[in-house]
């Protein structure tokens, strides 16, 4: 397998650095509002990832943490009335909901800010006395940016392009304009925590460095998030933690590409952005996980509501043929026949392909390709009725449907019963078009019904009813089926 490793700038093999054992960390969310499709798209990425390292059998310990204290906390809290721990209880509880919707597995070890500020402390304290912090008379600790040679080697930044803009706020004791703080001395009204600067609370930048740390020997395997974190967050992570340990922080960093909204980055910040809850108020929840991997992860993904449409149909398609194949599976006779060799070698292929997409880099829009690439191959085996009755075709509609699951587990979709999902999906798009399921469902009873009476007239008008009411009847062998034009 290849990752693309920002600090190469370049894909290189993926090497664990312990055999089977891999160790990835990602940074999580800031706890303060409802989550954007942002956040969505960097849980789903990593989520991904994490499936598919321990599909390859890798023994996989996933660290995904919660900064429950920060400035955008105390600010909501303020804003509320509320303390700033009960606020990051609160959308953490929210991330939860949204993101078990989302199938995004829990990570392994899910530590909070608040509960790790010894260790964050204690580092601290070993970047002071080996040179590269300072403590200020207000209680502030501040990393020397210039004591650590290779600062700037994963954005790359050089220390005088930054200089240039930096400037030191008033009432800051900075030494330096381009020295980040570790500790932050307490302010009124502010949570804080006894440290040996007195009363503070930890900066951002220092509490990944401590519970990744504490959870995992380094260097990490992995270390990955959002692009927008690349800088400063993870060139300060690295600095910090290669001044303390004189170790390598990471092998590997990854990072994820933004959601836009008319090419402009979506975020909170430019008030141009849909929470995840704003999307499942329309959309089902797996729809827009399928969205977020019809692009490669580190490409910018566009957003709109047409687009999210588009991947609707797609998982519709790739569903309706899992039910077809069930059906035609459900059968108990089938004739004897020559394997069809060249179909056989036809999937082979496709297998192969799949895997070589996620192999490279993990290019989920790639895997989709074959995924539709076995649908097709599913439909053609349909279609031609010596090949569906035969045993050669059962068989590869076995394999098929075994590989949809294999894969569906890889993606985080695909998983559900069709039968099932096609018909939620159904209802789904009847409440956007503000169509009622149970009305439609009375007329086409009411439509058998006159067709039983071998009243057509009645039968034809009341289907006129529904199609003027976008609805579409199909009549099979199991009885009268509908769906949205």
């Amino acid at each position: 397998m290849r990752l693309y490793n920002t600090l190469k700038r370049q894909k290189e093999e993926f090497v664990p650095i312990n055999d089977n054992k891999v160790n990835m960390y990602v940074c999580g969310i800031t706890a303060y509002d409802l989550c954007h499709i942002g956040h969505a798209r960097s849980s789903v990425v990593f989520d991904v990832l994490y499936r598919y390292l321990k599909h390859k059998g890798y023994d996989v310990t996933f660290i995904r943490n919660f900064t429950d204290i920060d400035d955008k906390i105390i600010k909501r809290a303020n804003e509320v009335g509320e303390e700033a721990g009960a606020i990051a209880e609160k959308f953490i509880g929210e991330f939860y909901v949204d993101m078990d919707k989302l199938a995004v597995k829990r990570a392994d070890v899910e530590p909070k800010c608040t509960e790790h500020i010894p260790e964050m402390i204690a580092l601290t304290e070993h970047l002071i006395e080996k040179g590269h912090a300072y403590a200020t008379s207000s209680g502030d600790v501040y990393f020397k940016v210039r004591s650590f040679e290779n600062y700037g080697k994963l954005s790359g930044r050089n220390i005088d392009e930054l200089e240039s803009g930096a400037r030191i706020k008033p009432g800051e004791e900075k030494q330096d304009p381009l020295d980040f703080a570790l500790w932050k001395g307490a302010k009124p009204g502010e949570p804080s925590w006894e440290s040996p600067w007195g009363q503070g609370r930890p900066g951002w930048h220092l509490e990944c460095s401590a519970m990744s740390e504490k959870y995992a020997p380094l260097p990490l395997d992995i270390h990955g998030g959002g692009q927008d974190l690349s800088f400063p967050h993870h060139e300060n992570e690295i600095a910090q933690s290669e001044a303390a340990t004189g170790k390598p922080f990471a092998n590997y960093w990854v990072h994820n590409g933004f959601v836009q909204i008319n090419s402009e980055k979506m975020s909170k910040s430019l008030g141009n952005f849909f929470t995840i809850r704003d999307i499942l108020a329309k959309f089902l929840p797996e729809t827009l996980r399928y969205f977020l991997l019809t692009m490669h992860y580190r490409s910018p993904l566009d957003f709109s509501f047409e687009a999210l449409e588009e991947a609707e149909k797609g998982i519709k398609r790739v569903y309706s043929a899992l039910a077809q194949i069930d059906v035609e599976l459900s059968k108990s006779k089938w004739k004897k026949s020559p394997f069809p060799e060249e179909l056989v070698a036809e999937l082979d292929a496709i297998e192969q392909h799949f895997t070589e997409a996620m192999e490279d880099d993990m290019n989920t829009a790639g895997a989709l390709g074959h995924v539709f690439s076995a649908i097709r191959l599913a439909g053609r085996i349909a279609e031609d009725k010596n090949l569906r009755r035969s045993e050669g075709g059962r068989d590869l509609f076995t394999r098929i449907k075994e590989d949809m699951k294999q894969w569906g587990n890889v993606l985080g979709i695909f998983e559900r019963d069709p039968a099932e999902f096609l018909t939620e999906l159904r209802d789904n798009r009847a409440a956007r078009a503000d169509i009622d399921p149970a009305k439609v469902e009375a007329l086409i009873e009411a439509r058998q019904a006159a067709r039983k009476d071998k009243d057509f007239e009645k039968s034809d008008s009341i289907r006129d009813e529904l199609a003027a009411m976008q609805v579409i009847v199909k009549d099979t062998p199991q009885g009268a089926t509908w769906d949205v034009i």
